[in-house]
């Protein structure tokens, strides 16, 4: 299940692993994304704390991690192609697998229905 940070984020942990990524709602805000500067892996990042950049045609914005986390590992695919975070933001436009440091923070995340009325979509 995908869960929403009110900074535009998502987090989804599948079989263990755990993805984090910016939302439909940040990349449709966005526009066209041409560039994105991720986190060393290795990193901590505390939740709600900048983790990265990513920058459009019209703007540039932060990246905020959902949960207190580690990263692991960055997408390489989205930093050769950033078009990804546009085509599939939350599927092969993932920013990070990350370790997380307080599994109790997912609790306070939103659903899809509570993020989507959060983004007014």
């Amino acid at each position: 299940m995908t869960q929403y940070h009110s900074e535009h984020t998502w987090v989804r942990v599948e079989a263990g692993t755990v993805f984090v990524g910016i939302t439909v709602h940040a990349q449709d805000t966005l526009g066209d994304i041409v560039f994105v500067e991720f986190a060393e892996t290795g990193k901590a990042f505390e939740q709600g704390s900048v983790a990265g950049v990513v920058e459009s045609v019209k703007a540039a914005a932060d990246v905020h991690m959902p949960v207190s986390a580690t990263v692991l590992e960055v997408n390489e695919e989205l930093r050769a192609d950033p078009s990804l975070a546009n085509s599939d933001p939350e599927g092969a436009g993932w920013f990070y697998k990350v370790q997380l440091n307080q599994a109790t923070e997912l609790d306070q995340l939103m659903d899809a229905a509570a993020y989507q009325a959060f983004a007014g979509q």
